[in-house]
């Protein structure tokens, strides 16, 4: 038996750092993007003979251990193994053996979400596996709780939102975890114009968005004004992009994405 799952990554076409906290528990955040058709794949295979085996496709890395309820971090996949321990720990109550293969369209740091999408998706294999009754909401959360509290990994929460419910959203962020997720209905037409008039490029360069969401952090606590009123803006920048998209008015889609750079 083969249980297959796939998650898309996304463009965070505007708001992008509103949905961090503590700005987003502060203030409020709101974030505008899109997935694309291109994603992070998971494969699981059961076994029966007491081991567990991951296999990163993408990076070339295989690893095969013996099956526990917790797998140790060692610096090799831990992200899939925070991922089978918080399983473990919530649903199972017991190990798994199993051979789990994954495989990103995009590298890490490529801004489209890349590590996020694939805990969605590694998620969505288990669930399917072992029929764990979990929403769109549900899984968002529990992927968040995953990389920022069990692996204590930097960023906000658009992507999680972003994989597992798909399509074009726009989605306020509040305290206490509170996320609202609007689906947009883009008439046909104006999303085929939009998808023809953007092009995705593939730099080969990298960034830590780690270090950027720190310094963020920071400079909210702080109170640093400048910077906290440059976030107001770019959070302004998705209630403009979302009007922008409900009316069909592209032409105006360069000038908001300007806005939210020089911000």
């Amino acid at each position: 038996m083969l249980i297959r799952s796939k998650a898309p990554l996304r463009l965070g076409l505007a708001g992008g750092g509103s949905d961090v906290s503590p700005y987003s528990d502060i203030f409020g955040g709101a974030i505008l993007n899109a997935t694309i058709s291109m994603y992070a794949y998971t494969t699981i295979e059961p076994r029966n003979d007491g081991k567990i085996v991951l296999n990163a496709i993408d990076k070339g890395e295989r690893f095969e251990m013996a099956s526990t309820s917790i797998l140790e971090m060692d610096g090799n996949l831990d992200l899939i193994k925070g991922i089978y321990n918080r399983v473990v720990k919530d649903f199972t109550k017991k190990p798994l053996s199993f051979e789990l293969s994954t495989y990103v369209d995009a590298p890490p740091g490529s801004g489209l979400g890349s590590s996020s999408t694939l805990v969605i998706a590694i998620l969505g294999a288990f669930s399917e596996w072992l029929n764990i009754p979990m929403g769109e909401y549900d899984m968002a959360h529990l992927a968040y709780q995953v990389e920022r509290i069990d692996m204590n990994m930097s960023g906000g929460k658009q992507d999680q939102y972003a994989a597992a419910f798909g399509g074009v959203n726009f989605m306020e962020f509040y305290a206490n975890d509170k996320v609202i997720v609007n689906p947009l209905r883009i008439k046909l037409q104006v999303l085929q114009e939009l998808s023809h008039s953007l092009v995705l490029y593939y730099t080969e360069t990298s960034r830590l968005s780690s270090q950027i969401i720190e310094a963020q952090k920071k400079n909210v606590i702080s109170n640093n004004t400048n910077s906290v009123d440059a976030m107001h803006k770019i959070k302004e920048q998705a209630l403009l992009m979302k009007e922008a998209l409900l009316k069909g008015e592209l032409n105006q889609i360069g000038e908001i994405l300007d806005f939210g750079w020089r911000n």
